[in-house]
């Protein structure tokens, strides 16, 4: 037996506004980084997709603290992997989605630093970003026909970047 924490230990190192900060965290990326360009239905749907799929992968994660966010945003949001569709939402600001999103990383950042080993506060942040990055370059913009366009756009990179920054990644 390690003597790494276990799910229980994780968990019960934060309280539960903390919690839901750690777990919200994913879904209010997919809702910004989404909404950083807008990009119809179609592609839109793509993001969320791509995004549920990069929480979805956080339970494979060597971070007990990823694995137990992931597992915990997965059911409530849905498993893609048991035919669930992404819960795709749409806010009528996509500029307040992005500046809650960063904000959100910033505070999550800050509580890490204070209560995460080292390796889960860089796992979970790391895996942040993986989840932005997956969203915005899962459909391109611009292109007519599959010609053109760009995969991932100024206002999607900014976001990202934004994000990357709040994580200190």
């Amino acid at each position: 037996m390690s003597g790494y924490p276990g799910p229980v230990e994780i968990q019960s190192k934060y309280s539960d506004e903390e919690w839901g900060l750690l777990v919200g965290l994913p879904q209010s990326v997919i809702v910004a980084a989404s909404q950083a360009e807008s990009d119809g239905s179609r592609r839109t749907i793509a993001e969320w997709t791509a995004g549920m799929t990069a929480i979805g992968d956080g339970r494979d994660s060597a971070s007990e603290l990823v694995r137990q966010v992931a597992v915990e945003v997965v059911e409530r949001l849905g498993d893609l992997e048991e035919g669930a569709d992404p819960p795709i939402i749409q806010l009528p600001d996509p500029q307040m989605a992005i500046t809650e999103a960063v904000d959100r990383a910033g505070s999550v950042h800050a509580l890490l630093a204070g209560k995460a080993e080292d390796a889960d506060a860089e796992a979970y942040r790391f895996w942040v970003v993986t989840i932005a990055e997956q969203v915005v370059s899962a459909a391109k913009t611009g292109d007519v026909l599959g010609l053109g366009g760009d995969i991932v756009t100024e206002p999607e990179r900014r976001f990202r970047d934004q994000l990357a920054a709040a994580l200190e990644v």
